[in-house]
C-alpha cells in the first residue's frame, strides 16, 4: 500500500459498497483526500494478506485514516458514520438533533441489513452462481421488490429520507439501484420497476444529478472500466 501523502487509503472493488464512501467524501468536499487501492474480488484479491491485515473479513470497503493514527474502519455503514461524525462538523449531510440522527442511523441499518444483502444475493444467484437455481433467484428477487416498495412508501411526499434534507442516509442506498436496472433486462418481475416505484426513481435520479455525486460516480465508472 502506498499512501502518496493522501489522508485516506480506501480499498475498493467493482462491487457497489465502496462507492458509498467516495460519494460521501465528494459531498464533504474531500474528493482529493483519498487514494483508492483497487482490488479484483473475482480473483480473490480482497482476501490477500495485504488487505486482510487491515480487514480480517476480507471484504471491501476498508478505510485507513492516516491523519488519525492510521485508524482503520471497515463495513461501509461504519465508515459512513465515522466520516460524518469526525469530518462533517458543519452537518452538511448529517444531523445535530438526536431524533434525526437516530432516523438517519435507522435508514442506514435498513440499507446495510436489507437492501445490500438481498440485492447482492439476488445478483449473485442470477449472474454469478455456478449453477442455475431459479428458486434462489425468485426468493431474492421478491425480497428486492419488497425493499424497493418499502423505500418507495417512505419517500411519498418527500425528497429525502430524513428531515427533508439530503444526507448520508440517502447516499447509502444510491449505489445499489443500478443492480435493479441491470437485472430488469432479464428478470420479468423487475421490468418496469422505475414506473412502478416512481418515488424511488425520482429520488435516485435527483441524487445522481448532484455535482459531487456525479463526479464520484464518474470516478467509479473509470475504475470499473480498467
Amino acid at each position: 500500500m502506498a499512501a502518496h501523502g493522501k489522508q485516506f487509503t480506501l480499498f475498493a472493488s467493482l462491487g457497489p459498497n465502496p462507492w458509498k464512501v467516495t460519494a460521501l467524501l465528494h459531498e464533504l468536499g474531500m474528493e482529493n483526500s483519498y487514494e483508492i487501492v483497487y482490488l479484483n474480488q473475482l480473483k480473490g484479491e480482497t482476501k490477500d494478506e495485504s488487505h486482510t491485515k487491515y480487514n480480517p473479513n476480507g471484504r471491501v470497503p476498508t478505510l485507513i485514516d492516516h491523519s488519525n493514527g492510521d485508524f482503520v474502519v471497515w463495513e461501509s455503514g461504519a465508515i459512513l458514520e465515522y466520516l460524518v461524525e469526525k469530518y462533517d462538523t458543519k452537518r452538511k449531510v448529517s444531523f445535530e438533533k438526536l431524533e434525526e440522527k437516530i432516523q438517519a442511523q435507522q435508514y442506514l441499518f435498513f440499507q446495510t441489513s436489507g437492501q445490500g444483502p438481498y440485492f447482492g444475493q439476488a445478483l449473485w444467484f442470477w449472474k454469478f452462481h455456478s449453477e442455475k437455481l431459479p428458486s434462489a433467484v425468485e426468493r431474492y428477487t421478491k425480497e428486492m421488490e419488497r425493499i424497493i416498495s418499502v423505500v418507495d412508501k417512505i419517500l411519498e411526499g418527500k425528497d429525502y429520507l430524513v428531515g427533508n434534507k439530503f444526507s448520508y442516509a440517502d447516499i447509502s442506498f444510491l449505489v445499489w439501484w443500478p443492480v435493479v436496472d441491470w437485472m430488469s433486462s432479464e428478470v420479468t418481475e423487475l421490468q418496469g420497476w422505475r414506473e412502478k416505484y416512481p418515488n424511488v426513481s425520482r429520488w435516485d435520479i435527483a441524487i445522481q444529478k448532484r455535482p459531487a455525486i456525479a463526479a464520484a460516480l464518474k470516478e467509479r465508472d473509470a475504475y470499473r472500466a480498467q
